[in-house]
């Protein structure tokens, strides 16, 4: 099939690449001009295991194209995916002038058929809306489908190749028929394609990230209630995710929820209730209890000091806001330093992949190593922000020798207890025992 792509931001440049790699020809377009020059050259924009191989094969093959021409992009493209930005707005709700701005260019220069796939992440009745934008500007006949994306950054990829289901949202029959055979290619295994209306389709990716993002939430008020009543969280998660309706599954502990999708999809979420006049206590619970969670080792920190790190150098390991990704929206560890700088403490921070976004966003806020092992110099205690696998398994001879003092704390719980009671640190991590 004839693809065109607009948007190639994670979203639109993780789909565009993907549909090419089944013999699609894919054509992504951007009005960015500098970023697009780059991705015809072959460099890939953003930091996502395993898409550089397909991004390469399928430019060298001819199958995946970039363009700043939103004309030449759809001219013979059967099905249109909007992978376009909605930010939240002041307000929280989400930001629609991208898709509709862009529904309005396209309306105005087809001249035949198309089906308008909204691939963003948006609020109930989106879909109706670009409807309207297209009988408004133009007699051409098209159907708008909604299609949430379910990709988690570090698996994108696998989570396109091989989802686990895949949400459509149309009432049109050759709609329906060019969509099946399109994604019939990646349901081989028999994972199910879901037909249903739009407005349940858009209401599908808000509820699953929002229950997500309230199943990581409630493991930290369990966890932080571990701390107080003397209990570990892990084997509290052990116990809880035996249990089949509750999977073993974001029952992690840690310094809460980040990235792109989870924060603005809650607040998205309860200002759509809002809108309808209905109070949705649980996710406003969940989105104040995650901020507070963003801090706790800073909390834990100041205790420790006795309210007092005016002065004091912390080294901080991890910056994104999940391990396999360089994405820094949201992520705690910005919190983390904010706060640590606000009470006049200096930070040394590393991270494997989010080292320039964050020089980028907060510039000499903080010092940069460019290993793990560098940032301790000179550090009186390490804080680690991100669950990198790189940082499981470090050389603490090492650690021990460059860092001033032994005293680590963990918001991922990444340490066993028992090993850092042997090597006489000061451990203290999120729900369970404290190692002093």
């Amino acid at each position: 099939m004839k693809i065109a792509v607009v948007g190639t931001g994670y979203v639109g440049l993780v789909t565009g690449t993907c549909l090419a790699e089944t013999g699609n020809n894919v054509i992504c377009v951007d009005i960015n001009e500098a970023k697009v020059k780059k991705m015809q050259e072959g460099q890939v924009p953003i930091y996502e295991p395993g898409l550089d191989l397909l991004f390469h094969r399928n430019i060298e093959q001819g199958r995946l194209h970039f363009t700043t021409n939103l004309a030449d992009a759809i001219a013979e493209a059967q099905i249109i995916f909007m992978a376009l930005p909605t930010p939240p707005g002041g307000d929280g709700a989400a930001d629609l002038s991208y898709i509709l701005g862009a529904a309005k260019d396209i309306s105005k220069i087809i001249t035949d058929y198309k089906v308008i796939v909204n691939k963003s992440t948006v609020p109930v009745g989106t879909a109706d809306k670009v409807r309207a934008v297209f009988a408004e500007n133009t007699d051409v006949v098209v159907d708008v489908v909604s299609n949430p994306e379910f990709l988690r950054e570090g698996v994108a990829v696998e989570d396109f190749m091989k989802p686990d289901r895949v949400v459509l949202g149309t009432k049109s029959e050759r709609a329906k028929k060019l969509m099946t055979d399109l994604y019939g290619p990646y349901v081989r295994q028999g994972n199910p394609i879901l037909f249903m209306d739009e407005r349940s389709s858009e209401l599908t990716k808000y509820a699953a990230n929002s229950f997500l993002a309230t199943k990581i939430t409630f493991m930290n008020e369990i966890a932080n209630l571990c701390e107080l009543v003397g209990a570990d969280v892990d084997a509290v998660r052990r116990g809880i995710g035996s249990d089949d309706r509750i999977g073993k599954r974001f029952l992690f502990p840690g310094i809460g929820y980040g990235g792109s999708c989870f924060p603005k999809d809650v607040q998205a979420l309860v200002k759509a209730a809002d809108e309808n006049v209905y109070d949705f206590q649980i996710l406003k619970s969940v989105m104040e209890v995650n901020e507070r969670q963003k801090t706790i080792l800073v909390d834990k920190l100041l205790k420790y000091y006795k309210n007092d790190i005016n002065g004091k150098h912390f080294a901080l390991w991890g910056l994104a806001f999940k391990p396999e990704t360089d994405d820094i929206r949201e992520a705690p560890a910005l919190y983390i330093i904010d706060a640590l700088v606000k009470h006049g403490a200096t930070v040394t921070v590393f991270d494997p992949e989010g080292v320039e976004n964050v020089r980028n966003l907060i510039g000499d806020k903080v010092k940069y190593a460019t290993n793990q092992y560098e940032a301790l110099e000179n550090a009186d205690a390490l804080l680690i922000a991100t669950e990198w696998s790189v940082f499981r398994n470090p050389d603490f001879d090492k650690i021990e020798s460059v860092l001033k003092n032994k005293v680590i704390f963990d918001g991922r719980n990444l340490y066993d207890l028992d090993k850092m009671i042997d090597l006489g640190y000061y451990y203290n991590s999120i729900g369970r025992k404290l190692i002093d």
